[in-house]
């Protein structure tokens, strides 16, 4: 080895060659023992920087500020899971049993024999016994309806396909 310097040695000034060239000086009127280093160029997108970086804030880059958003379709299968567990019921009761009167109220004269008027009369049950029906009514045509739109390569339900399920279905399906 030439001079005697050790192999350590000859790293070391490479080192502190390659990390005095990295250096600079500062301008007039700082203090004279420090020196700044050079800051890598900032990561750009396209050739613009993000609007966190222009601030000198947080990029949106970082995971850890923002909350993560799921895939696609989670949450609605999530739904379907909640709704397949429970027994409750999917319509509202009192909305339901508001539109049964109104449409029961076409059907019924609105006086007696003597003059005076009336109106219908529901059990709680009666009107609970027909959002059953109704419900499970509609739960099975969508349910048809859905493999209506998968055997034409969809996912998404259509009105023809409601249409379909209760054409295939005939006359006691719903096709009154």
């Amino acid at each position: 080895m030439a001079g005697g310097s050790a192999p350590g040695a000859a790293r070391r000034g490479a080192a502190a060659g390659a990390s005095t060239m990295t250096r600079k000086t500062l301008p007039q009127g700082r203090s004279p023992g420090r020196t700044a280093t050079k800051t890598p160029a900032r990561a750009t997108r396209g050739g613009k920087t993000t609007p966190g970086a222009q601030r000198g804030g947080k990029t949106s880059a970082s995971p850890a500020g923002r909350k993560r958003r799921a895939p696609n379709g989670i949450k609605a299968l999530r739904e379907i899971r909640m709704y397949q567990k429970s027994t409750d019921m999917l319509i509202a009761k009192l909305p339901f049993a508001r539109v049964v009167r109104e449409i029961a109220q076409d059907y019924v004269s609105d006086y007696t024999h003597s003059g005076t008027p009336t109106g219908l009369r529901w059990q709680s049950s009666a009107i609970l016994a027909l959002q059953e029906a109704s419900e499970a009514f509609l739960v099975h045509l969508f349910e048809d309806a859905n493999l209506c739109a998968l055997h034409a390569k969809r996912v998404t339900i259509m009105q023809r396909d409601i249409q379909l399920a209760r054409r295939i279905r005939g006359q006691w399906g719903g096709l009154g």
